[in-house]
């Protein structure tokens, strides 16, 4: 427990600065583009496109195949030094076609994920486009190294690296704005040298962010060579594998697709940089608690599942469970209670953020289910089976589907936007529901009366957490406490959004914890533990 919680420890603070960066990131992009517009609509929709197809290869392919694969070829007498090799050749030349395609194909991804747009809306979007496709490579061989990296227990720089594209991004970001002006959000605004110096920007930050795992390679004590011989190591096998998840992950972004046509309908109202920068935030505590503690328990679990230890996968899913959830539900609440100005952060006026708080909080319905679906996915992949994650995958895709037109054709268009979100986290919770139900039956329990147990606790201690921090919020004078009152000071208004963020969410977990003591929560001391790590000496 105590190497898990070190790697924790380690993939939580990296993940925490650079998810912080990653806000202060966007936060100048948005003073560039502005929040609201067709120019920042056409740069999100073109920016998104390398992220959607590095989706594909990280969840797909190399998540939930990769790790178990190389764990099991760390057995060879070379230590699956050939294997690697030969995945590394096989995977650098899989990135440069789906670059090459995708860059071809450009206007008609462009086409794909857009409606309602007019034509010179829809050419800015493509000439992003063609700055931010070369992405795919990068970040291809990003997360080929990085989760080799994580399967040989390298933790750090997988995490760690992305620091780096946030800092060269906003770097990149402000000389944009030294040299073109803020709050670029109409199309007749761009020209050719904008349009490079942005996308160039985006691209170069990911660049960076790959090549600095390179430099963490030599501590796997694998060397690397092209090598062309595939034939008879077990590729055929990975085929398989990663087929079910390569449907899987297009299903979900069939999903996405659809939530994009429907939002781009109100473009200006729920607009899709609103919905971008929403789920920024709601990935914060996903990626601080849900995969800095879910994936060196993966590993973990990969290894014993190797060894058809059942037993040891059991306990280890429970723990990671409710660790992971007395992590989730207090950030969960606190972030709920903060809604209006964590959204202040990321909008342009108190008025924008009034509108897109409620589409944070319909996302932070469904945290807890995808902070579970982490591990519980990922402990069938362990066992080899990408299968069926597919077909609960597919249930949840068909109620995002359902829900995202039936938002489309009823609610406002001020309100679409949260209305997708909600429609999202519902379907989450069902795939969630049906996953832990499946895993449960294959291994013959998964100590749910515990889990339960410590999931009611957890909840008790939210709701006089959650009257706390909604206190300090109106006592912050609520709405209209996030507001410098001077139209130009928006850098102002966006600082004083974190710090009361960062209050209200300060008082929220005051009395989460201090409620937990009160219950005598067993896992406080888990949780205590791997917050020790942080400190410096630990």
């Amino acid at each position: 427990m105590s190497g898990l919680g070190r790697a924790s420890a380690l993939l939580g603070a990296g993940t925490l600065v650079s998810r912080i960066t990653g806000l202060v990131r966007t936060i100048v992009l948005l003073a560039a583009i502005g929040s609201f517009g067709e120019a920042s609509d056409a740069f999100s929709i073109a920016n998104q496109l390398p992220n959607n197809v590095f989706t594909i290869i990280q969840t797909g392919v190399l998540t939930a195949v990769i790790i178990p694969q190389i764990i099991r070829a760390g057995a060879h007498p070379d230590g699956g030094r050939a294997y690697i090799s030969k995945l590394f050749t096989l995977g650098t030349l899989v990135f440069l076609s789906a670059t090459a395609v995708a860059m071809i194909a450009a206007p008609l991804l462009i086409a794909l994920y857009t409606s309602g747009w007019d034509h010179d809306q829809v050419a800015l979007a493509t000439a992003f486009a063609y700055w931010c496709l070369p992405q795919i490579f990068f970040y291809g061989l990003y997360a080929l190294i990085g989760e080799t990296l994580n399967a040989k227990k390298v933790f750090g720089p997988y995490t760690w690296s992305p620091v780096a594209n946030n800092i060269v991004s906003i770097v990149g970001f402000l000389v944009f704005i030294a040299l073109f002006g803020e709050n670029r959000n109409r199309v007749h605004m761009w020209d050719p040298t904008m349009i490079a110096v942005m996308g160039a920007t985006a691209t170069l930050g990911i660049a960076v962010q790959a090549g600095l795992l390179l430099f963490a390679w030599r501590r796997t004590g694998l060397s690397l060579r092209p090598d062309f011989q595939w034939r008879g190591v077990g590729l055929r096998g990975v085929g398989t594998l990663a087929g079910w998840t390569f449907l899987m992950v297009i299903a979900g972004q069939l999903a996405g697709w659809v939530q994009t046509r429907v939002v781009s309908e109100a473009t200006g109202h729920a607009s899709s940089t609103v919905m971008m920068a929403a789920w920024l935030v709601f990935m914060l505590p996903y990626s601080i608690f849900a995969i800095s503690i879910g994936t060196p328990y993966f590993t973990q679990i990969a290894e014993h599942a190797a060894e058809k230890r059942d037993t040891e996968v059991r306990g280890d899913v429970a723990r990671c469970i409710r660790v992971i959830s007395l992590f989730i539900v207090g950030s969960g609440v606190a972030l709920a209670v903060a809604a209006v100005p964590a959204s202040r952060i990321f909008t342009g006026s108190v008025q924008e953020a009034v509108l897109a708080a409620p589409v944070l909080v319909c996302y932070l319905v469904g945290l807890l289910p995808l902070a579970l679906l982490f591990i519980v996915q990922r402990t069938f992949y362990a066992y080899g089976d990408t299968r069926t994650p597919f077909f609960f995958t597919l249930a949840q895709v068909a109620l995002i589907v359902v829900f995202s037109l039936i938002a489309g054709a009823v609610a406002p268009v001020e309100q679409l936007a949260a209305s997708i979100a909600l429609g999202q986290s519902v379907a989450g919770i069902v795939q969630t529901v049906i996953a832990i139900w499946i895993l449960r039956n294959r291994l013959g329990g998964l100590e749910l009366p515990q889990t339960l147990l410590s999931l009611g606790r957890f909840a008790l201690a939210a709701v006089p957490a959650g009257f706390a921090g909604w206190g300090v919020y109106l006592a912050l004078g609520a709405v209209g406490g996030w507001s410098a009152g001077d139209t130009g000071a928006n850098f102002l208004d966006r600082l004083l959004g974190a710090v009361g963020t960062g209050v209200i969410g300060l008082v929220v977990v005051i009395v989460y914890v201090i409620v937990l003591m009160m219950l005598r929560a067993p896992e406080l001391s888990a949780g205590t533990r791997m917050l020790r790590r942080f400190l410096p000496g630990r």
